[in-house]
């Protein structure tokens, strides 16, 4: 259907729909959701937004995708263009928000909270500090170089960057070196990523963006903890680059924590790429024996237990128990239980039978990449949802069917040992290039949304609980 044969308003509402379906969440909430179309002139698009910062964004940002997207619904080539406009400037005639508008509406999240702090708080615990803080062969280069910086703000090390996988106690680093900066009597602030764009999202929308830059960027050491999580979130990273380039000019200490170096956290943009890649990077590796016994040590201490425990009882936790920091602690505190519940004395039986215990919960590793079959991952997404698995299977477009078959075809990416083709085939005939679409929508939606970021992790656990057995069949010996 042609644009002139069409009414702009139902064009631009059928756009605004898919747009909120293509971007990230926080993506589209942040910018385009007040958008509104106040005129069209001869395929011109004319669209309002609340101030400035919007507006640059959506010209410079996002304009190639709306112009797609309009063009591809009105049937011909259309312009786009940005204006600033509020909302007691209405124009008189508004279109009618139709069902797609109105399902919409229904899932908007509630306006966030700018996290402003008290005078004195600085997102630290004090209980993270250098001497809580176990050193061994694993994590030696990463200590001494976080001492170092506490010494010598922003002089040798800056910005320092810390990678390692989850559990192996960056967080009790980046806390450390804030509680050294602040007994030396340094403005510092630890946040984690999320917590920045949140605060980002929530400024824009209460007109307060000079609060979240001067809490941001009065500053003399700024710890960050899960940058990862703002790669993909253009708008977030924008900010941090700005807030980064202000610390750093003047003189301010950054410190950053991920779960991989720089050049591997995928969709993190260039230029902070650059930047993190341009001061240290230090990796923190799984800890060895003596430093699993440290830490042990260590933890029994500040739980008061550390006379309580004989060394033989933390020399088997530590032979027995290799990965993280977390489990090395939950195997402690199994330990510390089961002798409390049954008034005895901790020893080695008492700590065989709690190990024991821990080992017979975990449940076999079911979830490696090429084990899950697809009927498994179909019936765990559609029981999550509450969408049936002949739905899913089916050609319903629903948006919550929609949804569950997408995260299903992520899922079956991941986990699956079929190809995308056999994916499309078994879940409605669809092609090769939707699922991959699919695939890559839902990725952004993991980096981007903590909800979404939840859901999978259930859906995986619920996976893992069932024990799903491993197909022998068609699903099998396939390669992607």
């Amino acid at each position: 259907m042609s644009d002139s044969s069409r009414n702009p308003n139902t064009i631009w509402e059928t756009a605004y729909g898919q747009l909120q379906l293509q971007m990230p969440r926080e993506t589209f909430d942040t910018w385009l959701r007040s958008a509104r179309l106040i005129a069209h002139e001869d395929g011109t698009y004319i669209l309002g937004v609340a101030n400035i910062y919007a507006r640059e964004w959506l010209e410079h940002r996002l304009k190639k995708v709306i112009m797609r997207t309009l063009s591809q619904i009105a049937g011909r080539s259309v312009e786009v263009r940005f204006v600033l406009w509020a909302e007691h400037h209405e124009p008189e005639e508004v279109y009618e928000a139709g069902p797609l508008l109105a399902e919409m509406k229904e899932y908007v999240a509630p306006e966030p909270r700018f996290e402003t702090l008290r005078p004195g708080e600085t997102g630290l615990n004090p209980r993270y500090t250098f001497d809580t803080y176990a050193v061994g062969s694993c994590n030696r280069l990463a200590v001494a170089a976080a001492q170092a910086v506490t010494e010598m703000l922003a002089v040798q090390f800056n910005p320092l960057y810390i990678h390692a996988p989850v559990g192996l106690g960056k967080t009790h680093l980046l806390h450390a070196i804030g509680n050294a900066c602040i007994e030396a009597e340094h403005r510092v602030l630890f946040t984690s990523s999320e917590s920045f764009t949140n605060d980002l999202v929530a400024a824009i929308r209460a007109h307060k963006t000079s609060d979240f830059r001067e809490k941001y960027r009065d500053l003399e050491v700024l710890l960050v903890d899960d940058i990862q999580f703002i790669a993909g979130k253009d708008s977030t990273q924008e900010e941090f680059y700005h807030t980064f380039n202000t610390l750093f000019e003047g003189s301010a200490q950054i410190v950053i924590a991920a779960s991989d170096p720089p050049g591997a956290v995928r969709k993190l943009d260039a230029r902070l790429g650059s930047r993190f890649e341009g001061g240290l990077v230090v990796e923190v590796q799984p800890p060895d024996y003596e430093t699993r016994l440290d830490i042990l040590r260590i933890k029994s201490q500040m739980r008061g237990f550390g006379e309580r425990i004989p060394l033989e009882v933390l020399e088997m936790i530590a032979e027995e128990t290799e990965g993280s920091v977390r489990e090395l602690e939950g195997a402690l505190n199994r330990v510390i239980a089961t002798a409390m519940l049954s008034h005895e004395v901790p020893n080695l039986s008492l700590a065989e039978r709690a190990l024991d215990q821990i080992a017979q919960q975990r449940q076999p590793e079911t979830l490696n990449p090429g084990t899950v079959a697809l009927e498994d991952i179909i019936a765990a997404v559609g029981d999550y949802y509450g969408v049936s698995p002949d739905a899913i299977a089916g050609r319903n477009r629903s948006r919550e069917v929609s949804n569950a078959r997408q995260v299903t075809m992520y899922l079956a990416r991941e986990q699956s040992n079929i190809s995308l083709a056999e994916i499309g085939e078994a879940l409605g005939g669809r092609n090769h290039s939707t699922v991959l679409y699919s695939c890559e929508r839902v990725a952004d939606l993991v980096s981007a949304d903590s909800r979404v970021r939840r859901d999978i992790q259930i859906i995986l656990q619920t996976l893992q609980k069932e024990g799903v057995p491993v197909p022998r069949g068609k699903h099998q010996d396939r390669r992607r």
